[in-house]
């Protein structure tokens, strides 16, 4: 159980935070992929340990009423491992860090554009202990330091995570609170969090719609808002069938859960007909809601409200008669998140990738790609539906910003 104590002093924690952003700033790459190594090493050598606290975890999730979410909360020896070499991949990519431009003006000046650690970056986070580790390893490898605020259904699980974490890059000489953590998960800590500018730089929110809305609305920190999505798959009228059930089964089962499983699916009307009994059949385990036109069709329970994102094995369907008509839905109604078309025509593909206003716009391809191993990021720190500063996957590059360093020789102005 969470630590909840009305003496707790969340602006302590994130000035000791604050401090070691300093500290990992300025430290040489080699010595930050290191410590990347050791933490890599220290989630397996402790793999037993975070499983059976991980256990305790889940299994009062699953008393409080959890289901599908559970597999975002559950570890084993396989995903400690995955989450290992995530780790792993991000020490082995090239560091944006020192890297830029510059120029020369005519006076002389030499003007250079360098990228830098952001600092210190905050993230409020529900249930997925990977989370964790893949935000700490991309702040790390930047030179920033991270204060990590977890849901209370994995508190156990990040605890155990974050002491190894700790542990391990301390030995590699980085400061222990370049990885710090919230024990206390009531909100009024969290609201406390939200109001620390000046000392967190950046605010990240994983979650469900609610706490991203949240963090927004009651933030006074700089917000890149992640996660939410109400994703969609368009079935153009010149798709083919086979193609299309694959990905719609692909997106919508593979891990119902995820921010980037697809939630609703578009039908051109001239095959729905045909395409819908078979969309019906390949979704066996699915609960089909859809349009008044979907239910003369099929059996489906009435859908009229397209903006939710269920997580959960349920799939929305409407039929549209024309691309436009698709682009204007998932545009009034998606959370530009990862939307796709499925189709042979590639005019009317491209007009469906320049017309969408997402993150990810995919053609011909699951919306489940959406992650930032899978675009060779190593790993993500979250999903950006923003516009400002970072979209879609948030890597290495995401976390840090421009300074500019103009060298002269007694120049004036």
């Amino acid at each position: 159980m969470a630590h909840i104590s009305e003496k707790y002093d969340i602006t302590a924690i994130a000035l000791a935070a604050k401090a070691a952003s300093s500290v990992t700033a300025v430290l040489p790459e080699s010595r930050l992929n290191a410590a990347l190594e050791a933490m890599a090493n220290a989630l397996i050598d402790n793999a037993d340990a975070i499983i059976a606290v991980n256990v305790k975890d889940v299994e009062a999730a699953r008393a409080a009423g959890m289901t599908v979410m559970l597999d975002r909360l559950m570890l084993n020896e396989a995903r400690i491992e995955g989450i290992a070499n995530g780790i792993r991949k991000v020490a082995a990519l090239p560091t944006p860090v020192g890297s830029g431009s510059f120029t020369r003006r005519p006076n002389g000046l030499v003007i250079e554009r360098l990228r830098v650690p952001l600092g210190l970056v905050g993230v409020i986070y529900e249930s997925r202990p990977n989370v964790t580790s893949d935000v700490a390893a991309l702040c790390l490898k930047t030179g920033n330091a991270c204060l990590l605020r977890g849901g209370k259904e994995a508190f156990s699980s990040n605890s155990v995570i974050i002491s190894i974490l700790r542990e391990a890059i301390e030995k590699e000489g980085v400061p222990a609170d370049a990885i710090s953590f919230v024990s206390d998960t009531s909100r009024e800590i969290a609201a406390e969090m939200m109001k620390l500018h000046g000392i967190i730089d950046v605010l990240i929110p994983r979650g469900g719609a609610d706490l991203i809305n949240t963090v927004v609305e009651q933030s006074n920190i700089p917000v890149i808002e992640t996660g939410a999505g109400n994703c969609h798959v368009y079935a153009h009228s010149d798709c083919d069938f086979d193609m299309a059930l694959s990905i719609i089964k692909n997106a919508k089962c593979s891990r119902p859960s995820v921010c980037n499983a697809a939630e609703t699916l578009l039908i051109h009307r001239d095959i729905a007909k045909k395409l819908l009994p078979l969309v019906k059949d390949t979704l066996d385990n699915i609960e089909l809601r859809g349009c008044d036109e979907t239910a003369k069709i099929i059996d489906v329970i009435a859908e009229d409200n397209w903006y939710t994102e269920y997580n959960d094995y349920i799939l929305a369907i409407k039929i549209v008669g024309s691309l436009d008509e698709a682009i204007e839905h998932i545009n009034k109604y998606s959370t530009k998140h990862s939307d796709c078309i499925i189709t042979r025509d590639m005019t009317a593909a491209r007009r469906f990738a320049e017309g969408v206003d997402s993150a990810a716009v995919y053609i011909n391809a699951s919306t489940r790609y959406t992650d930032g191993e899978e675009f060779g990021l190593g790993a993500e720190i979250g999903i950006s539906t923003a516009k400002l500063h970072a979209r879609g996957p948030m890597g290495l590059d995401a976390l840090t910003c421009e300074k500019f360093v103009i060298t002269g020789n007694g120049h004036i102005r």
